[in-house]
């Protein structure tokens, strides 16, 4: 059984910035891959960030340059920092933990980003 709980949401103003945090804690205690996805109302959930074991990252192209991905592997913690904040960053941003590949085995619950002037 895994947890995997989000933290750090909110509402900002335009080109402000956020963190979001994410720890996954339970059985499993080697993920290999840990990121984030978002799903915005009326669109399809889609891919922001992602940060393997190795600290290879790879981005959404509309967030490059603007949002960081970090982790730290002993507390299987997971960091994204949002700068530059636009309006249609505004969506609901899942974390998820993967011991395979690219794949995410375990989800959040989901943390609302709201940025609006």
């Amino acid at each position: 059984q895994v947890q995997v709980v989000e933290s750090g949401g909110g509402l900002v103003r335009p080109g402000g910035s956020l963190r979001l945090s994410c720890v996954a804690s339970g059985t499993t205690r080697n993920f290999n891959a840990m990121g984030w996805s978002r799903q915005a109302p009326g669109k399809q959930r889609e891919f922001v960030a992602r940060v393997f074991s190795t600290g290879v990252t790879s981005y959404l192209d509309s967030v490059l340059g603007r949002f960081t991905i970090s982790r730290d592997n002993a507390t299987n913690t997971v960091y994204l920092q949002m700068n530059s904040l636009k309006v249609e960053d505004s969506a609901v941003y899942y974390c998820g933990a993967g011991t395979k590949g690219y794949d995410y085995e375990y989800w959040g619950q989901g943390i609302q980003v709201t940025v609006s002037s």
